[in-house]
Formats: structure tokens, C-alpha cells, sequence
């Protein structure tokens, strides 16, 4: 009979544990600043990359006109603030702007409001020509969406690196609150801020994992994929031969491009559940080289970028943390090595007794006179 009850205070001690979890201690800060980085700078470069083809993607001139765009908007409840005038100077204005809000971003300077800049751009260039560009740009909008609920800018930013040079001034004690108003506010705000970068990251990685099982069971549907085929007929659509001599030469080991169609299937669908296992990180190593695959011989940069970025999400902070001490002791020792060789000016071999303009060993005034008598004999 006291089942019942031992479950019931059980249930309670875990879900305070749950709540208390999720409201006092950020989760996976590294790898939100690592997901802020990478998705800022993928959209940084591929901003640049279309800089000449600008005007033939988003501009005024676009095939997709900013008439065709309103009526898509009508549809679809999209919004661009490029469509808001058929002007160039507006236009290029707005690209440089979106350059810059990039660049800010995936450095870091204040964070909060650049990330809703780079969700405002991500989104304005999405909406604007969604035919134009290939699937990478979707999942960058879902990530930009997802990290302005994230403090990505905690670790690795301009904002961290002003938090910590913020000094208390010595000999002086610190402000004692009182009762100023805005204190019992800053603490209210505090857990609201650490829940909705938990849930943010959880919504992150949810979304990742739903992406990877649902095209590994699509995939599993498919009858080339059973058979082993799938990535035959991949490798042989002009659309996504970049390097055509390559498709061909993996186009005559069909036993090997079976093997990788049924290997991709098998890591998509397994990944989800791996996550709580040692085997989740030799899933991401082998979804690291399938990305870079997929990136050189599909020709899909973005997308691959999109989705290493996103994988990020999983490695722990610990892993961070050691990958960030290993690159500090690696410079350091460069810095060391670099210090302690001898400049190509000073001689590496000791001078030789006789040399012009040099004494002989003889001639040593440091060596006893009997020593330097013999010498001169």
C-alpha cells in the first residue's frame, strides 16, 4: 500500500530535480557558440560567394520578380524586407547590412540583438527567392530561428571577452542592491533566461535527430535504396556533378556505392538511438565524412555546412574545454619554438681557430700561459 506514495514522492523529487536543472545551469554553452559561429559564418560566405550574382538572385532584375514574391507572400504568410522597394541603391544597401549583421553575429558583438538580426536577414533572403537557392538554406533558417532563444553568446564572443574584462574596482565594496526596483526583476529574469536557452537547445538537437531518422525511414521506403542503387543513379544526374570525372570513376565500383547507400541509411536511422551511448561519437565522425562527401561530389556546400554545424550540438562542453586547452598548449609551444630558434644570422657552427679576423686558440687569454706557449708552437 505504500507503493503509491513512494512512487508519487519520487515523481516529485525528479521532476523538481528536472525543473530546478533546467532553470539554474546553462546546458551546452560551448556548443551554442560554436553553433552561432558556424551558422553565422556559412551565411557569411555564402553571401559573399553570391555577391555578383546578387541582383540575378534577390535584386529588383531577379527571374523570381518582386511580384511574383508578393503573391507567394499571399500564400505562404512570408516576409521580406527586400521586397519592401524595387530600388538597386535599397537593395545593395540591405546586402551590405546583412553582410555586416553576419560578421557580428559569429563574432559575438551583442548577441541577443544580432541574433534576431541574423534570423530577420536568414529569413528575408529565404522568402525572398525560395527557388533559387538549394535545401542548406532551410535548415540555417530553422537554426537561426532556434538560436535567438539561445545564449550563444556566453563563450567564444565579444560580449564574454567585455564580461570578463568588466573588473570590480579594487578597494571598493561592492553596490548592496536595497531596495532598488529592478533588482527582484534581474533575478525573475535569470531562470527565464536559463530555461528558454535549455529548451532551445533541446529544440536544436530534437530537430537534428528528427531530420536524421526521417530520411533514413524515407530512405528505408525507397526500392533503389533496397536494392543498393540509390546512389548509381546519384552519381550520374548532371545536376549534381561538379566534378564529373570523379562521379565516373565511383560510378564503376557499384559494390562500393551499395555499401555506402545501405551504410547511410543505417546511420541516419541509428543515430537517434545513440545519443545516450559512446557510440553516438563514432556516429558523428562517420556523418562528418558523409557530409564532406556530399559536399564535393553532389556539389552541396551550404547543406553539408549546415548540417556539420548542427551536429556540433552533441559533443559535450568537456570536449570543448579540451579541444580549446590542446589548441592554448599547441600555440603556446609554437610560440616557445619560434622564441628559442636562433635567427639565420647567428652561426650554427662554433668558429674555427684561424679564421680572419678571429683569435687563435693560442692567443686565448682565458687559457694558462704553458697552454697558449704550446699553442703558438
Amino acid at each position: 500500500m505504500s507503493t503509491g506514495p513512494g512512487l508519487v514522492r519520487a515523481a516529485r523529487a525528479s521532476l523538481g530535480g528536472l525543473i530546478t536543472l533546467l532553470t539554474t545551469r546553462h546546458v551546452s554553452l560551448y556548443a551554442a557558440a560554436v553553433l552561432r559561429f558556424g551558422y553565422g559564418l556559412c551565411y557569411l560566405v555564402f553571401l559573399l560567394r553570391e555577391f555578383p550574382h546578387r541582383d540575378e538572385i534577390w535584386g529588383p532584375d531577379s527571374p523570381w520578380t518582386p511580384a511574383l514574391a508578393h503573391q507567394l507572400f499571399a500564400q505562404t504568410g512570408w516576409f521580406s524586407f527586400l521586397t519592401l522597394s524595387n530600388s538597386l541603391i535599397y537593395f545593395d544597401f540591405c546586402y551590405a547590412a546583412a553582410i555586416i549583421v553576419c560578421a557580428l553575429f559569429l563574432l559575438g558583438w551583442r548577441t541577443r540583438a544580432m541574433s534576431v538580426a541574423f534570423a530577420l536577414v536568414v529569413a528575408s533572403f529565404h522568402a525572398r527567392a525560395i527557388f533559387m537557392t538549394d535545401g542548406g538554406d532551410n535548415l540555417v533558417l530553422l537554426m537561426a530561428l532556434y538560436l535567438t532563444a539561445t545564449a550563444c553568446g556566453r563563450r567564444w564572443s565579444l560580449d564574454a571577452r567585455r564580461e570578463d574584462r568588466r573588473v570590480r574596482p579594487r578597494g571598493r565594496a561592492p553596490r548592496q542592491a536595497g531596495n532598488d526596483v529592478w533588482t527582484p526583476l534581474s533575478l525573475a529574469r535569470q531562470p527565464v533566461v536559463t530555461a528558454l536557452h535549455n529548451c532551445g537547445m533541446f529544440v536544436i538537437c530534437a530537430q537534428v535527430c528528427l531530420l536524421y531518422g526521417s530520411a533514413g525511414l524515407y530512405k528505408v521506403q525507397g526500392s533503389s535504396w533496397q536494392s543498393g542503387t540509390a546512389l548509381h543513379y546519384v552519381v550520374n544526374l548532371d545536376l549534381f556533378r561538379p566534378w564529373p570525372a570523379l562521379s565516373a570513376l565511383l560510378d564503376h565500383y557499384p559494390l562500393l556505392l551499395a555499401v555506402l547507400g545501405y551504410l547511410t541509411v543505417l546511420i541516419q536511422v541509428a543515430f537517434p538511438f545513440a545519443l545516450f551511448s559512446r557510440l553516438k561519437y563514432v556516429l558523428l565522425v562517420m556523418l562528418l565524412a558523409m557530409h564532406l562527401g556530399i559536399a564535393v561530389l553532389l556539389g552541396l556546400p551550404l547543406f553539408s555546412a549546415a548540417m556539420i554545424v548542427a551536429d556540433a550540438a552533441f559533443l559535450p562542453d568537456r570536449f570543448y574545454r579540451a579541444a580549446a586547452h590542446t589548441a592554448r598548449r599547441v600555440l603556446d609551444r609554437l610560440r616557445t619554438h619560434a622564441s628559442t630558434t636562433p635567427s639565420p644570422h647567428v652561426a650554427m657552427v662554433p668558429s674555427q681557430p684561424g679564421e680572419p679576423g678571429l683569435p687563435r686558440s693560442g692567443d686565448d687569454p682565458a687559457l694558462p700561459a704553458g697552454v697558449r706557449a704550446r699553442g703558438q708552437k
